[in-house]
């Protein structure tokens, strides 16, 4: 799907980690598709939010390898990027919980729809095929996705 029609009516778009990981990295094949939808986040047409979830799981990589630049990349990424809401999830466990019962997700996936759905995220961009039969927020997986 074009990332235009995929991000119709969408104005906060709540980032799992993949996104963020493949976006700071330089990943291929995502980046071209990271890339557009950056820059119509930059551009003012959305907005990202993201969690303290999001943070720790992107800062494992590189604080295991040492690399203090790259941790420093991803922490100015999801804490002070242009139009990006940093949230945390200590007030939505009882949610999480919830969902994690009723969809059969992993905690830190609950966590992150949870304050996706907190936050009054649109949809929810991942590259987890799993969280789809999440309801209570659109999820929209980057590997179905294609630049405009």
């Amino acid at each position: 799907m074009k990332i235009g029609v995929a991000l119709s009516g969408i104005r906060t778009l709540f980032l799992d980690s993949a996104p963020i990981i493949y976006y700071v990295e330089n990943v291929a094949p995502y980046r071209r598709v990271m890339d557009d939808i950056v820059a119509r986040v930059t551009s003012g047409s959305h907005a990202f939010v993201t969690s303290s979830i999001t943070l720790a799981e992107c800062l494992i990589h590189p604080l295991r390898r040492g690399d203090a630049a790259l941790a420093a990349s991803f922490r100015h990424a999801i804490t002070g990027g242009v139009n990006t809401r940093y949230v945390g999830v200590d007030l939505v466990v009882e949610q999480a919980a919830a969902l994690r019962a009723r969809f059969n997700l992993s905690l830190t996936d609950a966590l992150q729809v949870a304050a996706a759905i907190a936050a009054n995220s649109d949809a929810f961009l991942t590259n987890d095929r799993g969280i789809v039969r999440v309801q209570g927020v659109r999820v929209l997986v980057l590997d179905e996705l294609e630049p405009d």
